[in-house]
């Protein structure tokens, strides 16, 4: 049985990045894109991060240009974006896809721990949030509707 600590990603530097780096924190997992209804959530996403990170909370962004081609940018364009516009300090990682065929395998297996509304697996659109508890477990799937700071509540339950 795989293991969320199993996966590696690469960083919008094109290093790679274990997923095992992270044991032992809480994730809050999300696909994002620069260009989308939803881009202010950064902001919303930095500000859990500064705000929980000292008690071990781990935020990583996953650029997806899946949902309405949203997140067209190269690494350096969306990492100069993030940075500019919203402060961005957490962990982004390169471009990914969330579903089909290519889809990133760390993604496979955050929808086959959490499915979304009536059982669907599928990412629906950006900003799909995915939190993980300190022990490697998945506990909450949020919508792209559900605000960053909506979610305080599950995120003071794994911290």
């Amino acid at each position: 049985m795989a293991s969320i600590y199993d996966f590696t990603a690469k960083s919008l530097q094109g290093k790679d990045v274990s997923l095992g780096e992270f044991r032992g924190k809480p994730m809050l997992i999300v696909n994002t894109a620069s260009k989308c209804g939803f881009t202010p959530q950064y902001e919303g996403l930095e500000k859990l991060y500064g705000q929980y990170k000292d008690k071990g909370l781990v935020v990583l962004g996953f650029p997806c240009n899946q949902f309405g081609a949203q997140e067209p940018g190269s690494e350096a364009e969306i990492g100069a974006f993030c940075q500019a516009n919203y402060g961005v300090t957490f962990p982004m990682f390169s471009k990914i896809d969330v579903n089909g065929a290519g889809a990133h395998p760390l993604y496979n297996y955050l929808k086959g721990e959490k499915g979304g509304i009536f059982g669907t697996k599928n990412i629906k659109w950006n900003f799909t949030k995915f939190l993980v508890s300190r022990d490697g477990r998945v506990v909450g799937r949020f919508a792209p509707t559900t605000k960053p700071q909506d979610m305080q509540n599950a995120i003071a339950a794994v911290l």
